[in-house]
C-alpha cells in the first residue's frame, strides 16, 4: 500500500512542479488531483504536505537564478551587487501585503475556500482575464528588472494577495498583475519567480511552526517524511523544466493559451461536480 502512496506523491511533486510556474493554479490541481485520487494520509499532514513540497519549487529558482540574485558573487562589480540588493528589497516590499493577508485567512482558506466550487470559479475568472490583457494589452513601461519601482513592486504585491484563493495561481496574479501595471512579459515572469520565494518559503514554515506547537497533532511517521522528502526532490526537478520552458515560451508567445486552459478545466470541474464526480 505504501507503494501506491509513493507514487500518489511523485504525481502530485510533478504537478506541483509544472503548475506552480505555468499561471495555471499549483494548489488548485494540487486539491483537484487528491479530489480524484486522494492519497491515503491524515488531513494535518496533507495541508503541511501541499505546502512544505513548494520548498523544492524554490529551490529551483534558487538555482537557476543564482548569479543574478546572489549579492555576494565575485563575478559582480560594486554596481551590480548594489542592484542586487536592491532588487531583494523590492522582492520583500512586494511580499509585506501576502504575509499580513495570509496569515490573517489562513484558517479559512484551508476549511472553507478550498473546494472544487471555488476553484472552478477562479480557474474561470482568471482565465477570461489572461484572455483579455492579451486582446487590449497595455502599455509596457517596464522592459527591465530594475526599472520596477517599489510603489510597483507593492502593487504587484497586492495582486499576489488573489492567490491565497485556491484556483487563482501565486503565478497567475503576480503576472497578470504586473503586466497591469506595464511591466513586460519576462520581466512579469522573472520578477513572479522571485517573488515566490519569500511567499513560499514563509507559507511552508508557518505551517511546520503550527505543526509543530499544536499539541494535538502526533509527530510526522518515518513513512510521512519519506513522502514528503519524495514530494520535495520532484517538485525540484520537475520545477526545473518548467521555469525554462515558461521563460522561452513567453519569448515568442503570449499568455492566451493559459488562459484558455484555465477556462477549459474550469468547465471539466463544473460538469464534474454536476454529475456528482466531486
Amino acid at each position: 500500500m505504501f507503494i501506491i502512496e509513493l507514487i500518489k506523491t511523485f504525481l502530485q511533486g510533478i504537478v506541483q512542479g509544472i503548475t506552480e510556474w505555468l499561471p495555471i493554479s499549483s494548489t488548485g490541481h494540487i486539491l483537484l488531483l487528491d479530489a480524484v485520487w486522494p492519497m491515503n494520509v491524515r488531513e494535518e499532514f496533507f495541508n503541511i504536505f501541499k505546502v512544505v513540497i513548494q520548498l523544492g519549487s524554490i529551490l529551483a529558482v534558487l538555482v537557476l537564478y543564482f548569479h543574478k540574485l546572489n549579492p555576494f558573487s565575485p563575478k559582480k562589480n560594486s554596481a551590480e551587487k548594489k542592484d542586487t540588493w536592491v532588487l531583494w528589497s523590492k522582492v520583500l516590499v512586494a511580499s509585506i501585503p501576502t504575509a499580513i493577508v495570509g496569515f490573517t485567512i489562513e484558517d479559512l482558506v484551508d476549511s472553507v475556500l478550498s473546494t472544487p466550487l471555488v476553484i472552478a470559479i477562479t480557474l474561470f475568472v482568471y482565465g477570461v482575464g489572461f484572455l483579455l490583457l492579451e486582446t487590449f494589452p497595455p502599455k509596457t513601461r517596464v522592459n527591465t528588472l530594475g526599472d520596477i519601482s517599489y510603489g510597483r513592486a507593492l502593487g504587484i504585491g497586492a495582486f499576489q494577495c488573489l492567490s491565497l484563493i485556491p484556483g487563482t495561481s501565486r503565478s497567475g496574479s503576480t503576472i497578470l498583475g504586473s503586466s497591469l501595471l506595464g511591466t513586460s512579459r519576462e520581466v512579469a515572469a522573472e520578477f513572479s519567480f522571485f517573488m515566490a520565494i519569500p511567499a513560499m518559503a514563509g507559507a511552508s514554515g508557518l505551517k511546520v511552526l503550527k505543526f509543530i506547537l499544536d499539541d494535538e497533532t502526533a509527530p510526522f511517521t518515518s513513512d510521512e517524511w519519506i513522502l514528503l522528502a519524495v514530494g520535495t526532490v520532484v517538485a525540484f526537478v520537475v520545477s526545473l523544466l518548467a521555469i525554462r520552458f515558461l521563460m522561452g515560451y513567453i519569448k515568442k508567445h503570449d499568455f492566451k493559451v493559459f488562459g484558455w486552459y484555465r477556462i477549459v478545466l474550469a468547465a471539466v470541474i463544473a460538469a464534474a461536480l454536476i454529475l456528482g464526480w466531486l
